[in-house]
């Protein structure tokens, strides 16, 4: 049974950093491209980033690009997103989930980004 567990989340100033983590089991983690998602109130849910099952190539959303980087580490069954240069606009829960599998996301992590 899929389960993941995301953390990290909390209000950061913008142009803060914030370090998302995401707690995989029940499932070969390491053969499975993962990603982060995310949604705000009133918005459609966002494909934030994602990255192969060796974690050789990602891809990014154009809003995020060069300023999130995501990774994993498959020995640990964990999967992160460092978050840098925080916007506003960057305000959401943030979920991890398999590529292409958003129903086996977790609980979400809030991420606020306010002055």
């Amino acid at each position: 049974q899929v389960h993941v567990v995301e953390s990290g989340g909390g209000l950061v100033q913008p142009g803060g950093s914030l370090r998302l983590s995401c707690a995989a089991s029940g499932f070969t983690f390491s053969v499975y491209a993962m990603s982060w998602y995310r949604q705000a109130p009133g918005k459609e849910r966002e494909l934030v980033a994602t990255i192969t099952s060796a974690g050789v190539i990602t891809n990014y959303a154009a809003s995020v690009k060069g300023r999130f980087t995501i990774s994993r580490d498959n020995a640990k069954n964990t999967l992160y997103l460092q978050m840098n240069s925080l916007k506003p606009e960057d305000t959401a829960v943030y979920y991890c989930a398999q590529a292409n599998r958003y129903g086996s996301r977790g609980q979400g992590t809030q991420v606020t980004v306010s002055s």
